[in-house]
């Protein structure tokens, strides 16, 4: 019994801490603090509830019982620092409180949850800060799990929050909603950080596992959360359409022992309809809202592309030229160029796409980029070149810190090598 109710909190605190947060941060002006009372009220819940059961609405209970913590905060700071203002914010609690469970976390959270949003990407903090502070307070993982996705040691991300959460503090960021431009150059960095979760999880940088997909569902609902926060917003739902698409993909990209599948080798028939059907209509609103599709418009676009395609030769790869040529346009770099290339060379010819990868070798960012020699060996063999192949994939091979794809591209290079050299 007990282990059920332990594994019902944590489905609920999964679903509602991060309205729970965003509310408690408006009230008490401090995520740090905020995330500390919902913290206690999770606490409650577990020395609680296995006595007296669930309640009929357990985030409302949790709700209720953190803004009873933070009253009991505020009445405390107050009388230490005998300021008015606290106590009058312990009034302002008290008075929201209402009833003792009877709230409905639906009213006035939509924004709470968006100025939560903003916070945890703020530009004040690090790329790897944000990203860990968004699963923590907006996803609900727990320190150990965000170690356990990304590799990196507990205390190094318990190390990020701490300093992040200071940080915010610090520079007094408000718990307000950003406006105008403002808010477009926020808004971008949310969806990178919300996509960085995601790749992290499609094709994991380092470790044994070619995946991590609870890192894909975790981004996925984030990207939903958002695009019910911001629905008028045509680059969220392009984010969330290629998000859609490219989990689709999942069960298809793993052989039965963990291995690599390329996309061009992988069994359609294993996609899942359901996020494709879920792709194209978040694809077809984003569509709608916007005039002309921003850069995760155009990479959902070219998802949808290999979406339709029954077969790998079915795949209209003119048309990904054509809407890598536009994204090259909107957001030129190297990894943009380096995908153009590929799709060029499905469309026009193995010797069309090597040439624009020649033209990539000095390329700082891609000098130690195991994709670009990788690339490079693919369409080396497809031009019957083996020998120059195996040594790409051997580059490619020191390059990656992922084991799998290691593993595989070594296997390439032997391949290459036979095919080359057949008497050694």
């Amino acid at each position: 019994m007990a282990v059920e109710i332990h594994r019902v909190i944590e489905a609920v605190w999964r679903i509602e801490s991060g309205r729970i947060i965003a509310g408690l941060t408006r009230l008490v002006r401090d995520v740090g603090i905020a995330e500390d009372l919902a913290q206690g009220a999770l606490v409650a819940a577990l020395e609680q509830w296995t006595e007296t059961g669930v309640p009929d609405n357990p985030g409302a209970w949790l709700m209720a019982t953190a803004k009873h913590h933070a009253i009991d905060l505020v009445r405390r700071n107050a009388r230490l620092e005998r300021k008015t203002e606290q106590m009058g914010r312990a009034l302002e609690i008290e008075q929201e409180l209402g009833s003792e469970f009877d709230l409905d976390l639906d009213d006035d959270t939509g924004d709470d949850l968006l100025r939560l949003v903003f916070i945890s990407c703020h530009p004040v903090l690090s790329a790897e800060a944000r990203v860990a502070l968004t699963l923590r307070l907006l996803g609900g993982l727990t320190t150990d799990e965000i170690a356990h996705a990304f590799l990196v040691p507990e205390p190094t991300i318990a190390q990020r929050i701490v300093r992040a959460k200071r940080t915010l503090s610090e520079a007094r960021v408000p718990f307000e909603l950003p406006v105008g431009a403002d808010r477009a150059a926020r808004l971008g960095s949310v969806l990178a950080v919300i996509y960085l979760i995601f790749n992290e999880g499609y094709a994991a940088t380092s470790g044994e596992d070619w995946m991590r997909p609870a890192l894909c569902q975790d981004a996925l609902r984030l990207g939903r959360i958002l695009a019910g926060l911001v629905p008028n917003d045509s680059e969220v739902h392009g984010l969330v359409a290629l998000m859609e698409l490219q989990a689709s993909r999942l069960r298809a990209r793993v052989g039965p022992e963990g291995e690599p599948i390329p996309l061009a080798e992988q069994n359609r028939g294993r996609w899942d309809p359901l996020l494709i059907r879920r792709g194209f209509a978040a694809l077809e609103r984003a569509t709608l809202l916007g005039k002309t599709f921003g850069p995760y418009g155009l990479q959902a676009a070219i998802a949808a592309i290999h979406a339709a395609a029954p077969n790998p030769e079915d795949t209209d790869w003119k048309r990904i030229v054509a809407l890598y040529d536009a994204l090259a346009q909107l957001t030129p770099s190297p990894i943009v160029e380096l995908n153009r290339a590929v799709a060029i060379s499905m469309a026009y010819g193995p010797e069309a796409g090597l040439e624009i990868l020649d033209g990539l070798k000095d390329e700082p960012a891609l000098k130690s980029y195991h994709l670009l020699p990788a690339v490079r060996g693919d369409l080396l063999t497809k031009l019957g070149r083996h020998a120059e192949a195996s040594v790409e994939f051997q580059r490619a091979a020191s390059f990656t810190r992922n084991a799998r794809e290691r593993t595989l591209l070594l296997e390439r290079a032997t391949t290459a090598a036979a095919i080359a050299f057949p008497m050694l």
